[in-house]
């Protein structure tokens, strides 16, 4: 009765620390309800779930700077609660949030308010599967937290099917993530059996003290890897990136692009310094037990991943599939933060995400109202737009130039921080192969821009119609671009204070 009781009482304070995914645990039990009982007001579903958003983000910063572990079992934290997993938490919650209110601009995915309630229900089941993997202390937790966001983002991918490419997408997306999914859980498995437990601070526990295989110990790992590889689309592990991005709502590709590798990302980092970290010394970097260089396979990979995405952009003439593979250089550069292995360059991980997220999601939702009123995605329809519609025009313009690291745009502030956390750490020439595959992206970008202001308009170049609420909507992300380009320390100062990853019990 005594056990009972204890079992009782970690579950209810469990609970009330997972406040904010109990929110949006409701608010989806919510829009599915509403959209059944109310099925001719599906336009309460946004506001609805916007709604629940908000409540979430309000319980999460009530709870901010805490350090806490939920749902104990035999001792061992299944879900840990820290500064880090706070950070994440907020681009997770602000890019829902943002996606929201993009899809009410969305034609190709109101077009079809039949299904509506579906959609707004499975993306805030996405919502919550990346909160859950932002906090996950054990393999378990963060395998299930996995299959939470895919199950509903391989729906989402191929919600509209109006097109052969929507199906498509979603049919390479499941079959991509089910093979990941299962080498995954098969790595899993033999670090289970390597250790006896699941438990990455245990796991850290017994790599310190018990002599461990290290050839299989690898392999492991390397399995592991596969499937967070897969969440932030790292090369070799991007083939469904281009296809699902191109063939999925407007509203999803960007929703994929940022929240789904900001899950992938707090993941990897809390997998590295949680389970495989010895120490980390008075200057900030990060000591790694025996047995796997993490430093050398994060260094591959995001070198490969930079290059391939950079140099396969140079080639597309549609601009979705030209951004999916920007999104996968994106990723290489964001990785290097993490192979510095260290607290300055998890720092300028998280300064780097702040603006991506609006970046990203800028330049995506500017492609939306263009494909709205041409109906096409390829650059070359862009020709002379930046003069019927100059406000876009520009618009695209710094989303793009901030994509790039050009000043003065907070996207160099992002790159410089990177950047300063490489040569610190003496990594110069990853730090050059870094600066040359930038200019590599800038080549691209200029493109869509060139076919914008250096074409003239044609007859037909039609000028694109926005709302108040778009232009709005547009402003939200502009103007703090070009805020923080200039005056940067309240993200600096931010990150910095969220860079704590919880220790052991």
């Amino acid at each position: 009765m005594v056990m009972t009781g204890m079992n009782l009482t970690n579950i209810y304070s469990s609970l009330s620390l997972i406040q904010p995914e109990i929110a949006i645990s409701l608010t989806l039990v919510v829009v599915l309800l509403f959209d059944l009982i109310f099925p001719l007001k599906k336009s309460y579903l946004p506001w609805i779930s916007l709604a629940g958003i908000i409540v979430s983000g309000w319980l999460l910063i009530n709870g901010a700077g805490s350090e806490a572990f939920a749902f104990l079992v035999s001792g061992h934290a299944m879900i840990s609660i820290d500064p880090a997993g706070f950070f994440f938490k907020v681009v997770i919650l602000l890019s829902t949030a943002l996606i929201i209110l993009f899809t009410v601009s969305s034609s190709e995915v109101n077009e079809l308010p039949e299904r509506l309630g579906e959609y707004y229900t499975l993306i805030l089941g996405m919502a919550l599967g990346m909160m859950f993997m932002a906090s996950g202390s054990d393999l378990v937790s963060i395998y299930l937290s996995i299959e939470i966001l895919s199950l509903s983002s391989y729906v989402l991918a191929g919600h509209i099917k109006l097109r052969e490419r929507n199906s498509e997408a979603a049919l390479k997306y499941i079959i991509y993530g089910g093979a990941s999914s299962g080498i995954m859980l098969f790595g899993i498995s033999i670090l289970y059996g390597l250790t006896g437990t699941t438990n990455l601070f245990e796991i850290n526990k017994i790599l310190q003290t018990v002599s461990i295989n290290q050839f299989t110990l690898s392999v492991s790992l390397l399995f592991i890897f596969t499937g967070i590889g897969y969440k932030i689309s790292a090369v070799p592990f991007h083939f469904w990136t281009p296809d699902v991005y191109e063939g999925a709502p407007v509203s999803i590709t960007a929703y994929l692009s940022v929240a789904s590798k900001a899950a992938g990302f707090i993941l990897l980092v809390r997998v590295v310094k949680t389970g495989f970290v010895n120490f980390t010394d008075s200057q900030g970097y990060w000591h790694l037990v025996s047995g796997f260089d993490w430093q050398t396979l994060l260094i591959g990979i995001s070198l490969l991943t930079m290059t391939l995405g950079n140099l396969t952009a140079l080639w597309q003439k549609n601009v979705k599939r030209m951004l999916a593979y920007s999104s996968i250089a994106h990723a290489g550069y964001m990785l290097l933060g993490v192979a510095v292995l260290s607290n300055q360059g998890i720092t300028a991980l998280m300064i780097y995400f702040i603006v991506y997220m609006m970046m990203n999601i800028g330049a995506f939702y500017v492609v939306l109202l263009i494909a709205n009123k041409t109906g096409s995605e390829e650059v070359s329809d862009y020709d002379g737009l930046g003069y019927t519609s100059p406000f876009l025009g520009i618009a695209l313009t710094i989303f793009l130039i901030s994509l790039t690291g050009l000043p003065p745009t907070a996207g160099f502030i992002g790159k410089l921080y990177l950047f300063i956390a490489l040569l610190d750490a003496k990594m110069i020439t990853v730090a050059l192969i870094a600066l040359l595959n930038t200019v590599i992206s800038l080549y691209y970008y200029i493109r869509v821009l060139k076919h914008m202001f250096l074409v003239k308009p044609g007859e037909t170049t039609p000028s694109i119609p926005f709302s108040t609420g778009n232009m709005v909507y547009l402003l939200i992300l502009l103007i703090p671009l070009l805020i923080f380009g200039i005056w940067f320390s309240p993200i600096v100062e931010f990150a910095e204070s969220c860079i704590t990853i919880a220790g052991s019990l």
